[in-house]
């Protein structure tokens, strides 16, 4: 049996565009363990640009604890959803160059994309702010 593996992630930017970074928690639906806690600092940026960070590096995280997981990403960027599914257009050029990035790392590995409401990613949300707090990236 394939082992399923959930990730929720979140980005954001203090001044839009200002410092930003991304967050993600990888975990086991199956016991709700969190996995792994990362937080990536962006630079100065936008929240969509931190918002695909956030998501590509806890896309990286899950696939290193298991290569042949099924993934379901979870953020509550309705835009990175939406244009990760395929369903919107992809206008701005640094988020096709992110979206292309994020479906290379995802090659071969089955995932779904859900949008979830702000307050049920708050997890990934404080992952993100810590890594803007500190101006730095970690991994947990």
């Amino acid at each position: 049996m394939t082992r399923e593996l959930v990730v929720e992630a979140d980005g954001g930017s203090r001044g839009n565009p200002g410092p930003a970074a991304g967050g993600a928690v990888v975990i086991d639906p199956q016991t709700g363990e969190v996995l792994a806690e990362l937080g990536v600092w962006v630079g100065t940026a936008s929240n969509n640009v931190a918002e695909y960070r956030g998501m590509i590096e806890g896309v990286r995280t899950a696939i290193a604890l298991d290569p042949n997981a099924e993934l379901t990403v979870r953020l509550d960027s309705k835009l990175v959803v939406e244009q990760m599914s395929g369903r919107w257009k992809i206008k701005h050029p640094a988020m096709a160059e992110l979206a292309a990035e994020a479906r290379e790392v995802l090659t071969g590995t089955p995932v779904r994309f859900e949008w979830i409401p702000r307050e049920k990613n708050t997890r990934a949300d404080a992952c993100a702010n810590q890594a803007m707090d500190a101006r730095a990236s970690f991994r947990r």
